[in-house]
């Protein structure tokens, strides 16, 4: 199940294989380790906006609009899957602790999903 995930960083290319084999633990797991991902690669905004006279604070220009991204080094992306697969670790715990065994249970499987990703 979770064997295929190759070793280092996610890709948005992982999710269609987690989709069609209807694993939404591990869809879930892929969907929030991209978005800290993607979180951590986004750059301050920079005041780049110009007021004109149709529309106030607009941004002119092509690609105006889009945002500036930092290259995350290979270390940075792992730590970021390791602190997400840490968070699903501790609340598995505390969903144990509440006898809440099933929810345990799922946030088991998402770590264990992004556990692949960490070899």
């Amino acid at each position: 199940m979770i064997g295929r995930a190759r070793c280092g960083r996610p890709s948005w290319q992982a999710l269609p294989g987690a989709i069609t084999q209807q694993e939404p633990a591990r869809v879930r797991a892929l969907r929030a380790a991209l978005a800290a991902i993607e979180n951590a690669e986004a750059l301050p905004a920079e005041s780049a906006t110009t007021t004109t006279e149709h529309v106030a604070g607009a941004a002119l220009g092509v690609g105006a609009a889009e945002a500036r991204r930092r290259e995350l080094t290979e270390e940075e992306v792992l730590e970021i899957v390791t602190q997400e697969r840490d968070g699903r670790l501790e609340a598995a715990a505390e969903y144990r602790r509440a006898g809440r065994d099933d929810a345990a249970a799922e946030m088991e499987v998402e770590a264990a999903a992004l556990d692949a990703f960490l070899c």
